[in-house]
């Protein structure tokens, strides 16, 4: 059984021993006071680290170089800049991508293959290198939560806030924290639809244990979000471990296992519901629960196209109980379902029973949808699987931000 887990009121990804970050203004956005664009967190010892990357067969050159250095040696910090996603420019964008590790390297006095690096942005436009190399020159780190706090700020795009966090908890008899930052708020959908997320803890990890349970975890909470259907060429989640917490390595099968995984999976939750919040132009969050499913497969298959479903977002956002749509979006979704045996709620409300609809106060529910979140909660009746999903709803807001996106 895992330990208690609790969640710290300020952290960030700098809240966990030996991490410490920095971040300036590069000139890679468009100016404005107090913004940033480029960031750099960096880790007192190597850390075993692992790695989570978009699906799309379009991708950066920064993913490429992430898997042949976490493929090479422990991992000592990440750069990360927003503004240009460095992605389908050429042959320059993987030259570009090793330059940025061995600046940083050379920054924090590491090795280049000790170095991952991100990006976020316009797709299609070269770094300009000159201005990142003047802005890793001006970086000062900071210990504690003020450089993880400027790191989340520097992340962001098309994001309205940061979203940070960190948890607490107990391994080996030793206070362990795991803290995290992420960045998204469109171009977001399952395979990978963690956009950039980083993780950091001071606990020690064997790193065989690290990689499969960062795929794990990423299955149960950032593949399970959708913004508006788009998978970017950029998605990466870095979980990075560096053991300073003394204490022993947590090994596979051990009940410490089970209660870091735990506390991973609670902190990239908690990151997920803030990227569906913070989707662009959204006013609502969507929570998609679907149980009794044939198999978990099943669950994650129904929940994430229900959340998914434009005409279910819509609905949301006009806060209309529609919920032919849901019954829609669970059929075509590709998991078992009997119509006979579905019950369906909305914010708690039961709207069908065993395939039959229940009289309900439209009043009420519609009342229900104007509150910020939104929750559907479909149960199957055929098995024991089941996923929650996140999404948000779609508004005009969302038209207006992507159609002059560059310009």
């Amino acid at each position: 059984m895992a330990g208690p887990i609790s969640f710290l009121e300020r952290g960030t990804v700098t809240t966990p021993r030996g991490f410490s970050a920095g971040a300036t203004y590069a000139g890679l956005k468009t100016y404005s006071e107090d913004k940033l664009d480029l960031a750099i967190i960096v880790s007192e010892a190597p850390c075993a680290g692992a790695g989570v990357f978009t699906t799309s067969t379009i991708k950066s050159p920064t993913v490429t170089v992430n898997r042949e250095n976490l493929a090479q040696s422990p991992t000592r910090a990440i750069i990360v800049n927003a503004g240009i996603a460095n992605t389908s420019v050429g042959a320059q964008g993987y030259i570009d991508a090793k330059e940025m590790t061995a600046v940083a390297a050379q920054k924090v006095g590491a090795n280049p293959e000790e170095v991952l690096v991100c990006s976020t942005g316009v797709i299609g436009v070269e770094l300009p290198m000159s201005l990142i190399r003047n802005g890793v020159d001006r970086i000062e780190f900071a210990t504690g939560d003020d450089g993880g706090h400027d790191v989340a700020r520097a992340m962001m795009t098309t994001d309205t806030h940061p979203k940070e966090v960190a948890v607490r908890f107990e391994a080996g008899g030793k206070r362990v924290l795991l803290g995290g930052v992420a960045k998204g708020s469109g171009m977001i959908h399952p395979n990978m639809a963690t956009m950039l997320s980083f993780i950091t803890t001071d606990a020690a990890v064997e790193p065989g244990l690290l990689d499969g349970m960062i795929k794990e975890v990423a299955d149960s909470s950032l593949n399970m979000l959708s913004v508006d259907g788009d998978t970017s060429t950029n998605d990466t989640l870095l979980v990075l471990a560096n053991g300073m917490a003394g204490n022993d390595s947590i090994a596979a099968g051990t009940p410490d296992a089970e209660t870091f995984k735990e506390a991973l999976l609670q902190a990239c939750i908690y990151l997920t519901r803030e990227l569906a919040r913070d989707g662009e132009g959204a006013s609502h969050l969507i929570t998609v629960e679907v149980s009794g499913a044939k198999d978990v497969e099943d669950a994650r298959r129904a929940a994430r196209t229900i959340s998914a479903s434009n005409l279910v977002k819509s609905a949301v956002y006009g806060a209309d109980p529609n919920w032919g749509r849901i019954l829609m979006a669970v059929g075509r979704s590709g998991a078992d379902a009997d119509e006979t045996k579905i019950d369906l709620f909305i914010n708690g409300v039961c709207i069908m029973e065993a395939g039959s609809p229940i009289p309900f106060h439209r009043d009420a529910v519609v009342a229900l949808m104007r509150l910020p979140e939104v929750s559907v909660r479909v149960q199957l009746n055929l098995g024991d699987g089941e996923a929650t999903a996140w999404g948000c709803d779609l508004t005009q807001e969302y038209v207006i931000i992507n159609s002059a996106y560059t310009t």
